[in-house]
């Protein structure tokens, strides 16, 4: 538990915890107008409410998504994490296709961090029961400083364009522990457990899988008139060993049931177009750095 001295708040509860990385949620959200506390108060019943990541630092290291700090206490010292130009260079492209900071500064010492309050649920990792472990695009919070850190692509462009997981998204591989910010709460998470098996996904409901899986997207049929009569279309395929981890309601989020469809259909062509665009702005960084070096 969080020790009360550093946080002293009734309302602030922990919810989760995994090492050093403590959870918290706001019970009540008090900072409110009279005029919305009516929609505050039905939000707090349906689980909509703030919450914070508290690390508890002994002489540990923690490397956190920029501009996600809101306090620290004690001999806690910040650093860029950028190892030279090259590495740089490699973290703004990184950047470019992941929905990620660039750099993602390096906190070490000893003492405590609270992040910032965000709505969405905070999910801890263990990722060393992953061997190493891919995740969507946006999620990643925090890690631990002993946590490699690499962007991978897809197999194929199918994959990338048609599955609508993106063309490169962050992993994470080592010991340690990582913390993530996502739309589905745990208890609505699935995690499925695949052992030289093959699952296949209508829809891009992954938060996360292991890197040993290989992903495509295929025909949900033998054929195109058999996919076309199931209704299915592709499907996101992973083959091999390994796990992945489900967010089943995700889609019903900001969705109304009369508007799904069609909200559905273009969420998918926003996918694709964004997909494109990342690879795009990808290139454009890598063309920016070489007009600097010829």
């Amino acid at each position: 538990m969080v020790e009360s001295s550093i946080v002293n708040n009734r309302n602030l509860k922990e919810i989760a915890s995994m090492g050093n990385f403590h959870v918290l949620e706001h019970e009540k959200d008090m900072s409110i107008s009279a005029g919305s506390a009516v929609n505050h108060y039905f939000a707090s019943k349906m689980n909509v409410r703030k919450r914070q990541l508290m690390l508890d630092f002994q002489n540990s290291a923690y490397i956190v998504q920029a501009g996600a700090m809101q306090w620290m206490s004690g001999e806690v010292n910040a650093s860029s994490n950028v190892k030279g130009v090259g590495d740089f260079l490699g973290k703004m492209v990184s950047a470019a296709v992941t929905n990620e900071s660039a750099v993602k500064p390096l906190y070490q010492g000893n003492g405590k961090m609270m992040l910032e309050p965000t709505y969405r649920y905070i999910i801890l990792l263990d990722v060393a029961e992953w061997g190493t472990v891919v995740l969507d695009d946006g999620l990643f919070l925090a890690c631990e400083s002993t946590l490699t850190q690499k962007t991978v692509a897809r197999s194929n462009l199918s994959s990338a364009v048609l599955g609508g997981e993106g063309l490169f998204n962050l992993s994470l591989t080592g010991n340690g522990i990582a913390a993530l910010e996502c739309h589905v709460p745990y208890e609505e998470l699935i995690e499925v457990v695949l052992d030289n098996d093959v699952m296949k996904i209508d829809g891009n409901m992954a938060v996360a899988w292991s890197g040993s899986l290989e992903f495509t997207v295929e025909k949900s049929g033998k054929s195109l008139l058999g996919s076309a009569v199931s209704g299915e279309g592709l499907v996101n395929v992973y083959r091999g060993s390994g796990k992945i981890l489900l967010a089943p309601t995700a889609a019903n989020y900001s969705i109304s049931p009369a508007a799904s469809s069609s909200a559905t259909a273009q969420s998918q062509s926003k996918t694709n177009q964004g997909t494109l665009a990342k690879a795009g702005k990808a290139f454009d960084v890598i063309s920016d750095v070489l007009d600097i070096f010829s």
